[in-house]
C-alpha cells in the first residue's frame, strides 16, 4: 500500500460521516479541546512569567541587585569602597546608613525606614529614586523624599517641614529622650508597591551620619548595581574576607517569594495540560469508534495485502491530523489572545495590589517549548493505541460474519 492510497483513506475517514454522526461529533471536540487547552496554557504561561518579571523588576530596583553589609561596627568604610569601585569599574555603588524613624506633620504620624544616601550615585542605580531626584534642585543635607504613601497619608506638600524622630536615644537629666530633627520635604517617589511607598525615604548621607553620630567615612552597608549579579556575587567575595564584611543578593532576601511563584507556574501548567489529556480521551474514543465502525474494510484492506504496519499508520496519521490541528489551531489562537491583551485594556489590575494596572504578559521560549512538547506526546500517545487495535482485527473472522 502507497502513501496516496493510506492519504486517501485518512481524508475519507476524517469526513462527516452521516451513518455514525457521534464519530465525527467526538473527534471535533477533541479538534476544540486540544486547541482550547493549548490557547490557555500559552496565555497561562505568558500571565504567570509577566507577574513575575514585574515584580522582579520592582523588586530588584528596591532591594538592589546586590548589598554588602557589616559583620563588626565600622566595617563598612572608604577603603572598601574604594577598592570595590577600583576592582570593579563596570558595577555601580551607593554607600548608604539607615535608621528607623517616626515623623509627624502636624497631627499627622507615619513610621518608616529613612536611607542617608548620595543623590547622585543613589540616582544611578535606584530608577525609582532617579525619577523623583531633580538635578535642577539643590538636595540640602536636611531634605527628604518620601515614598507617595507617606505623602498621601500625612497630606505633604513641596518645603513643608517634618519632623522625624529616632530610634537613637538622648540622655536628658534623668531620663532618656528620642533624637529629633526637623527636615524639609522635597519630594516623593512611586514605586509601584506599598510596602515601599508608605515605608521608605531617603536624605542626604551627612544629615544621618550627624544624627546618629556615626564614625566619618563609614556606612552600614554599600548599594551594588550589577546587569549579572548572581555571577559578580561570587567575584566579590573573593575580595571580601578581609574586610569583616557580607553581601546578600536580592534573590536571597526574596527567595520564598520567587520560590513559591515558580511552585505556582509548574502547579499551573500541570493543570492545564489536563485540559490537553481529557481532550485527547475523544480522540481515543474516536479512533476507536472508528476502528469498530471500519472493521470490515479494514480486514477487506488486510486480505488484499496490507500490512499491520500500514493499517497502523492510517488511523496513526488520523489521530495526529486531529491533534496535530488542534495544537496548531490552539498555537494561533494564543498569540492572537496575547495580542489583544497587550494592545488593548481589556483586563486592568489595581495597581496597588499588582503593582501594575496593565496585564503583564510575557511568554518564554522554554514554556511554548514545553507546551508544545507536552501536547505533542499527549497527542500521539492518544493515537498509539487505537491505531494498535485496529491491526488486532482478525481478518478471517470479519469477513465470514460481516
Amino acid at each position: 500500500m502507497n502513501k496516496e492510497l493510506i492519504n486517501f483513506i485518512v481524508k475519507k475517514y476524517l469526513k462527516y460521516d452521516n451513518k455514525n454522526p457521534f464519530i465525527s461529533v467526538s473527534a471535533i471536540l477533541a479538534f476544540i479541546g486540544v486547541a482550547v487547552g493549548v490557547m490557555v496554557l500559552i496565555v497561562a504561561m505568558a500571565i504567570m512569567n509577566g507577574t513575575s518579571k514585574e515584580f522582579k523588576d520592582k523588586l530588584f530596583t528596591m532591594n538592589y541587585p546586590l548589598t554588602v553589609y557589616p559583620q563588626i561596627n565600622n566595617s563598612v568604610d572608604d577603603t572598601l569602597l574604594k577598592k570595590l569601585e577600583t576592582k570593579f569599574p563596570n558595577l555601580l555603588f551607593s554607600p548608604y546608613i539607615s535608621s528607623q524613624v517616626m515623623l509627624q506633620s502636624n497631627n499627622e504620624m507615619n513610621g518608616g525606614m529613612i536611607f542617608g544616601i548620595d543623590p547622585k550615585k543613589e540616582a544611578k542605580i535606584n530608577k525609582i529614586f532617579k525619577e523623583s531626584y531633580n538635578k535642577e534642585i539643590n538636595f540640602n543635607k536636611y531634605d527628604l523624599i518620601v515614598g507617595s504613601g507617606i505623602k498621601e497619608n500625612m497630606g505633604l506638600f513641596p518645603n513643608q517641614k517634618i519632623t522625624l524622630f529616632f530610634t537613637t536615644l538622648n540622655p536628658s537629666g534623668f531620663s532618656l529622650l528620642p533624637k529629633m530633627k526637623r527636615f524639609v520635604y522635597l519630594s516623593s517617589f512611586k514605586s509601584g508597591l506599598t510596602a515601599y511607598d508608605s515605608a521608605y525615604m531617603y536624605t542626604s548621607i551627612d544629615a544621618l551620619r550627624t544624627i546618629l553620630k556615626k564614625q566619618k567615612d563609614t556606612y552600614d552597608g554599600i548599594h551594588i548595581y550589577s546587569k549579572n549579579p548572581m555571577e559578580d556575587i561570587k567575584k566579590i567575595k573573593e575580595i571580601l574576607p578581609n574586610f569583616s564584611v557580607g553581601i546578600v543578593g536580592w534573590w536571597q532576601q526574596n527567595g520564598n517569594l520567587f520560590s513559591a511563584m515558580q511552585l505556582e507556574k509548574q502547579a499551573l501548567f500541570i493543570v492545564l495540560m489536563l485540559i490537553i489529556l481529557i481532550a485527547s480521551l475523544n480522540i481515543i474514543s474516536s479512533l476507536l469508534m472508528t476502528v469498530m465502525s471500519r472493521r470490515k474494510e479494514i480486514a477487506l484492506l488486510l486480505s488484499m495485502g496490507a500490512s499491520s504496519k500500514e493499517i497502523k499508520s492510517i488511523f496513526l496519521k488520523l489521530g495526529i491530523v486531529i491533534g496535530m490541528g488542534g495544537i496548531a489551531v490552539g498555537v494561533v489562537l494564543g498569540f492572537t489572545s496575547l495580542f489583544v491583551l497587550q494592545n488593548f485594556d481589556i483586563i486592568t489590575l489595581p495597581a496597588d495590589v499588582y503593582a501594575t494596572s496593565k496585564l503583564p504578559l510575557d511568554l518564554e521560549l522554554i514554556d511554548f517549548i514545553s507546551i508544545l512538547f507536552g501536547s505533542v506526546v499527549i497527542v500521539l500517545a492518544s493515537s498509539y493505541y487505537p491505531a494498535l487495535k485496529a491491526t488486532k482485527i482478525d481478518v478471517l473472522d470479519v469477513l465470514r460474519n460481516e
